[in-house]
């Protein structure tokens, strides 16, 4: 028997398969050597009705987005970038806390493949030593029914030689900072939706509220201090206390707690 040539891409569908196991029945994955945007044609594809578990894998994307309309800079070999479908019963407020979840399933997953030391800032920064290793985007849709989430997540497998940091709060930083070997990106993905079909599991049944506790224990700037910039301005300033049972943050200041859900809110650290 001829075996099949291996795949002129970065991922290959059938290795990834292979390394899913028994949880590969719960995807459908489908790699393109390059799109705008890997999340923007999932939802359109979530409109047309894609499964939920469906998986889109780009090489390269010329268009990738970020959180608050930022473009999200990407070497195909330097980076895995992909996004996910995944279906929740109930109506949108259930998703609320979704992003902070998915958090949670990448650091784990990133655990298993032997990367230590990986934290989370709220809403959806991934970092190592305080410097961003990756981003998640969620965007959501609506039925009667159901709520439908698209997830992307990028991370840096390698840094660049050239990097633009211009307008970026945080340093770039990438596994191979983390650890002597990258672990082979097959192995990164497939640990990846393991581990996030297994946090949507639980979050479909209880919400942010039963992950909150893991989240928290991930986060880098708990009970530390925190200014709070909204377009550029420092709005407060207090000690933050990580997340509540919906997802919001908690920021102690000087006349109370607040609590925001806004996501064009950002974290910067704070005067020790």
């Amino acid at each position: 028997m001829t075996e099949e040539p291996p795949s002129p891409l970065l991922i290959d569908p059938a290795c990834l398969a292979r390394l899913l196991g028994p949880s590969a029945g719960r995807f459908c994955v489908d790699v393109l050597p390059e799109c705008a945007s890997t999340n923007s044609l999932l939802l359109e594809r979530c409109a047309a009705g894609a499964p939920s578990g469906t998986v889109l894998v780009a090489d390269r994307q010329t268009a990738g987005r970020g959180s608050r309309g930022r473009s999200w800079q990407a070497a195909p070999e330097a980076s895995l970038t992909f996004s996910l479908l995944w279906r929740f019963p109930g109506g949108v407020e259930r998703l609320s806390g979704l992003s902070l979840a998915v958090g949670v399933a990448v650091v784990e997953a990133l655990a298993q493949c032997g990367v230590p030391d990986v934290q989370l800032k709220w809403p959806n920064d991934i970092l190592y030593r305080e410097g961003k290793l990756g981003g998640i985007l969620v965007e959501v849709q609506c039925e009667s029914d159901s709520a439908q989430a698209v997830i992307g997540i990028g991370l840096n497998l390698h840094r660049p030689p050239e990097f633009d940091t211009s307008g970026i709060a945080l340093p770039p930083v990438a596994l191979s900072d983390a650890v002597a070997e990258v672990p082979e990106r097959h192995e990164i993905l497939a640990a990846l939706l393991r581990t996030l079909a297994e946090v949507f599991d639980l979050f479909a049944d209880g919400g942010f509220a039963v992950l909150r506790s893991r989240w928290q224990t991930y986060h880098a700037w708990q009970d530390r201090p925190v200014r709070m910039l909204r377009e550029g301005q420092v709005e407060a300033e207090g000690t933050c206390l990580g997340a509540d049972e919906d997802g919001a943050l908690l920021v102690r200041t000087a006349t109370g707690l607040e609590r925001c859900l806004s996501g064009d809110l950002s974290l910067r650290p704070g005067a020790c």
